[in-house]
């Protein structure tokens, strides 16, 4: 029942800050999958039951903060698309921040991933859909351009600016989107001037910004008058953030404005994050500023490693037990999965990516990570994969702690 897994969730919260973990990263999701299967385009057609429950990372962490003495909490991560778009979203984390930070000794964190969510169905009530035929034929594009617009507007108003939607940076979809389509740009443009899109020529400005290439104008997605967000005082040194793309467009744009880290996918590949990190040791925000002031420079922690992790630390069971019992768990777990989740995945990016599942009994564990993973990375365990079973999945937070750790 859903009662039970609320139940689950806050046994193992407990248990994780009892143990000395460091976050309690919350993935979030939106409305019911159930029932989005009922219509004409199911997302997750062969996926049992609901995706998540977690509706609202800031109403989870105020009741997590308040069983718990040390543990911080992520979200991973939190749909700035959704429920009244990023305005909304800038002025509830100000006031949780802001109730959260009464207590003048509170050092706990929020370290909130956020994004544009990975299913439509979940957005597209709140008006994240093609307004016209020509955004709908470069709909992959557009999407990213409004993520990047509420990105900007999300992030501005989190820092306390004063905006209007004339002030926020003008998105385009340009010639170079299609650079290994020609013919594709040729047509898009066309739809776009018979529909009376603005469209621009290579130096042509529009709201103050030129374009670089030929380009189509993408109208702001919220249109509003001078705002600011309340409570202006909130205390944003309890904030971490981070952006949940690999997009360097939108990592680079969300570092003009707040540092922000990097949330990545335990499919993303290898190489993929090393060229992020590079790419952010030049991006961060911090390295913009005066660094020598701030103290804080781009490092690997800023970018949590997404691992699942099956152990097995059974006592009673040889080491050799324990590892055929663990690959076993996990083949059944991940088997299940990508089932699940057919076709809602780039199978490119699948079959690209370094399989980083931690597999085995301790010492197996313990030697995956030294030699799969740089010292100074934060590793994001994932215990609870598709199990059920609160009491297996606490034992092996216990288990790793307490012999996979000192190991390492």
């Amino acid at each position: 029942s859903e009662r039970q897994m609320f139940q689950n969730f806050f046994q193992q919260i407990e248990a994780a800050d009892s143990l000395g973990y460091g976050t309690a990263w919350l993935a979030e999701s939106h409305l019911s999958c159930e029932v989005q299967k009922t219509g004409p385009r199911p997302v997750i057609p062969n996926f049992k039951g609901e995706i998540g429950l977690n509706t609202d990372v800031l109403l989870l962490a105020s009741r997590i903060f308040s069983r718990t003495k040390n543990i911080h909490v992520g979200s991973a991560i939190r749909s700035i698309l959704v429920n009244g778009g990023p305005i909304a979203h800038a002025e509830a984390v100000k006031s949780f921040l802001s109730i959260h930070g009464l207590d003048p000794k509170e050092k706990r964190k929020l370290h909130l991933g956020f994004a544009a969510g990975r299913f439509p169905f979940s957005v597209e009530p709140y008006g994240i859909v093609p307004r016209s035929s020509w955004e709908e034929a470069a709909w992959p594009i557009v999407k990213n351009r409004i993520f990047l617009e509420a990105t900007e507007i999300f992030l501005r108003l989190i820092r306390g600016d004063v905006i209007a939607s004339t002030d926020v940076t003008p998105q385009f979809v340009t010639a170079d989107d299609f650079r290994e389509r020609p013919a594709d740009w040729k047509q898009l443009l066309s739809l776009a001037q018979d529909q009376r899109a603005e469209c621009l020529l290579p130096g042509q400005t529009w709201r103050g910004r030129a374009a670089q290439h030929e380009s189509i104008v993408l109208p702001p997605r919220w249109n509003f008058s001078r705002l600011g967000v309340i409570p202006r005082e909130a205390p944003l040194d309890l904030l971490e953030l981070l952006i949940g793309s690999h997009d360097p467009a939108a990592q680079i744009l969300a570092n003009r404005f707040m540092p922000c880290g990097v949330f990545n996918l335990s499919i993303t590949p290898g190489s993929e994050i090393e060229r992020t990190h590079e790419r952010m040791s030049q991006a961060y925000f911090y390295s913009q500023q005066d660094t020598q002031a701030k103290g804080v420079q781009w490092n690997r922690s800023l970018m949590p490693r997404t691992v699942l992790i099956f152990l097995e630390a059974e006592k009673a069971l040889t080491p050799d037990a324990q590892r055929n019992k663990a690959h076993c768990r996990a083949q059944h777990a991940l088997h299940a999965y990508w089932s699940a989740l057919e076709g809602t995945l780039d199978e490119r990016r699948i079959a690209n990516a370094v399989d980083n599942a931690l597999v085995g009994n301790p010492s197996d564990v313990a030697a995956q990570i030294r030699e799969r993973f740089h010292p100074d990375d934060r590793l994001m365990l994932w215990f609870d994969f598709f199990n059920h079973d609160s009491d297996a999945v606490v034992a092996s937070m216990e288990a790793f702690q307490r012999e996979v750790v000192p190991l390492l």
